[in-house]
């Protein structure tokens, strides 16, 4: 949960690579200093992120965490390590290194990110050469009264969602409960461990307890859901050889009476939980705005006051 997918600009939900502007896509993975350090980015110009752009004088500055180095279990070796051969864009073993974008370049052994220079090689906080998957379940459910109706916003007249929030340890913003897919973890399993442990604090709880969530949170994830957005996220943890890419899924409770009964606790990386009412004043974690907009728009809910400002992207 440490390494979740989260500072990212807006993305495009949007699959075919040639389609992305690099320009758009490419802003926290520019931005120095780098995250946890004291590294600079060599300087990218706009118009040279780009592969596809000629740059002989291109000079990456390279770098690697330390704790990366020190070979947790979620990190790969270098690439230079002896017994260490990764297969590239195919599943190698229990790690996934297939991206949701498709097949990405692998240039003197080491994979290229997909979007674009980042003035930075290695793999900096990342544990992984080419891909590094994530997961954000986006838990909802209607706002309802004492009488348990649904509450319309006075001004757009449309019913108001509400979606478990999380308040991060790490920067103190309010952002969407996720984390990294572990070594052969399907994705819907990684949605609802991650929901588990940060909205609902499992990892605290006796194995009575947490048998008792398992069975309750079953029915909410194994109902019909969304996926909101899946592909590369613009991260500033990214690197020209390492990058985060996420799928985004929304689960709805229709009724309320499933969430109702399960008891908000923040565990792992979170410090706050709560329900929150959804609207586009809510200032969140980087793109998770974004997501949750994109939630309201399939569930017909409240946005915005102005009407003009719900239009599809």
């Amino acid at each position: 949960s440490s390494l979740s997918a989260s500072c990212w600009s807006r993305p495009h939900p949007v699959n075919m690579l040639n389609s992305y502007n690099a320009k758009f896509q490419h802003s926290k993975a520019l931005t120095s200093p780098y995250p946890g350090s004291h590294i600079e980015r060599s300087q990218v110009p706009e118009d040279k992120v780009g592969w596809l752009t000629e740059w002989k004088d291109y000079n990456p500055v390279e770098y690697t965490a330390k704790s990366v180095l020190a070979g947790p279990s979620w990190a790969d070796p270098q690439i230079n390590h002896e017994g260490f051969s990764p297969k590239f864009n195919e599943r190698d073993g229990e790690v996934e290194r297939k991206s949701l974008n498709g097949l990405y370049v692998v240039e003197n052994g080491r994979p290229r990110n997909p979007v674009g220079r980042t003035g930075l090689t290695g793999r900096g906080l990342l544990g992984r050469w080419g891909p590094n998957h994530a997961a954000d379940p986006v838990v909802t459910r209607w706002k309802r009264d004492g009488s348990g109706n649904k509450v319309a916003h006075p001004v757009s007249g449309k019913n108001i969602l509400q979606f478990v929030a999380i308040k991060r340890r790490d920067c103190g913003e309010w952002a969407i409960p996720g984390g990294m897919v572990d070594p052969g973890e399907k994705i819907s399993a990684t949605l609802k461990r991650e929901f588990q442990e940060e909205a609902l604090n499992s990892l605290q709880k006796s194995p009575e307890e947490k048998a008792k969530l398992e069975k309750q949170l079953q029915k909410l994830f194994s109902q019909d859901h969304f996926v909101v957005y899946r592909g590369y996220v613009d991260d500033p943890r990214n690197t020209d050889n390492a990058w985060m890419e996420t799928e985004a899924v929304n689960y709805h409770d229709e009724t309320g009476e499933t969430m109702d009964n399960l008891p908000l606790e923040a565990g792992d990386d979170a410090g706050v939980v709560k329900w929150v009412d959804i609207s586009e004043k809510l200032e969140l974690y980087a793109s998770h705005s974004y997501f949750i907009k994109l939630v309201t728009e399939k569930r017909g809910a409240h946005w915005s006051e102005d009407p003009g400002s719900e239009c599809h992207e």
